[in-house]
C-alpha cells in the first residue's frame, strides 16, 4: 500500500487541510472549527498508514473503516465551514477530494471484505 493511490491522495489531503486550517486561525481567527477539521482531516492519512502494520486482516480492515469514519467526520465540518461562509473558493475543492478519498475507502474495504 506504500505508493497506493489511497496513501498519496490522504497525504495530499491531509497538506491542503493543513493549509486551510493555517489560513483559517490567521486571516477568519476561527479555532474552533478549525481544530476539530484539522483532527480529524489528518486523522484519515494517519489510520491509513497505521494500516500498513495491522497485524491482521480484521485490523488493517478496522484501520481503514476508522479512516472512513475520520472522512465522514471531516466532510461534517467542511459542509459547516461552507454554510458559515469561511470556505473560501482557494479551497472550495476540498469536499471533493475528501468524497473521493470516502469512496477510495468504500471500495477498498467492500474489496477486503469480499475476499
Amino acid at each position: 500500500m506504500n505508493d497506493s493511490q489511497l496513501v498519496i491522495q490522504s497525504i495530499e489531503f491531509s497538506i491542503s487541510i493543513i493549509k486551510f486550517y493555517k489560513w483559517l486561525r490567521t486571516e477568519k481567527h476561527e479555532y474552533v472549527l478549525s481544530k476539530q477539521l484539522l483532527k480529524s482531516a489528518t486523522s484519515i492519512g494517519a489510520n491509513i498508514h497505521e494500516a500498513k502494520y495491522a497485524i491482521s486482516k480484521p485490523d488493517f480492515i478496522s484501520k481503514l473503516q476508522i479512516a472512513l469514519k475520520e472522512a465522514s467526520e471531516t466532510e461534517y465540518w467542511l459542509l459547516l465551514l461552507e454554510k458559515t461562509e469561511l470556505l473560501p473558493k482557494a479551497y472550495c475543492n476540498l469536499p471533493e477530494k475528501c468524497g473521493s478519498l470516502k469512496k477510495m475507502l468504500i471500495t477498498s474495504l467492500k474489496t477486503l471484505k469480499d475476499t
